[in-house]
C-alpha cells in the first residue's frame, strides 16, 4: 500500500471496490448493475477498466474479484470513509449525516492525510460508521499515535 495515494480512482470506482469487499471480494455483473443502477455493459466496461489496474480479475460472464491488492485498497477505502465520518460526527453531525458527507469528500482525501487523522486520534477502532481496520503502514512502530487496533 505504500505505492498509492488514495487518490488514484474516480469516487464511484472506490464504491464498486467496497462493494465487492462487502460481498467477500467477489460479485456478479448483475450484481453490480443492480446495486449502483446502471446498465450490465457499463459494469462489464468498468471491471475491465479495474482490472487493468491490477485490483480486480475479471470473471467472463460471472462479475468481478477482487485481487489481494484490490482488496488492501479497499480495506483502505472503508477505513477512510470510516476515520472521516467518526472526524464528522466530533463537529456535531448526525451518524446519518457523518456518514452521508464523508461519502462525497472521502474521494478527495490523501492516504498520507488519512493516515495523519488516524494517527491524530489515536488510531480508533470504531466509527459511527462501523469497525476500523488498519493498515500496518498507518500503525507503524515510531508513528506518533503509537500503538495499533
Amino acid at each position: 500500500m505504500k505505492d498509492i495515494d488514495g487518490l488514484e480512482l474516480s469516487p464511484k470506482k472506490g464504491e464498486y471496490l467496497k462493494f465487492l469487499l462487502e460481498r467477500d471480494g467477489f460479485a456478479k455483473t448483475t450484481d453490480l448493475a443492480g446495486r449502483f443502477g446502471v446498465d450490465p455493459s457499463t459494469i462489464t466496461k468498468v471491471i475491465g477498466e479495474l482490472a487493468a489496474t491490477g485490483l480486480v480479475e475479471h470473471v467472463p460472464y460471472h462479475g468481478a474479484r477482487l485481487t489481494e491488492t484490490g482488496r488492501e485498497y479497499a480495506t483502505f477505502l472503508v477505513r477512510r470513509h470510516r476515520l472521516l465520518g467518526l472526524v464528522l460526527s466530533h463537529y456535531g453531525l448526525t451518524p446519518e449525516e457523518a456518514c452521508s458527507e464523508a461519502s462525497k469528500l472521502e474521494g478527495y482525501v490523501s492516504k498520507e492525510t488519512v493516515d495523519k487523522i488516524c494517527s491524530s486520534l489515536g488510531h480508533p477502532t470504531m466509527s459511527i460508521c462501523g469497525r476500523i481496520t488498519h493498515d500496518t503502514c498507518c500503525c507503524c512502530p515510531g508513528d506518533e499515535g503509537g500503538g495499533g487496533p
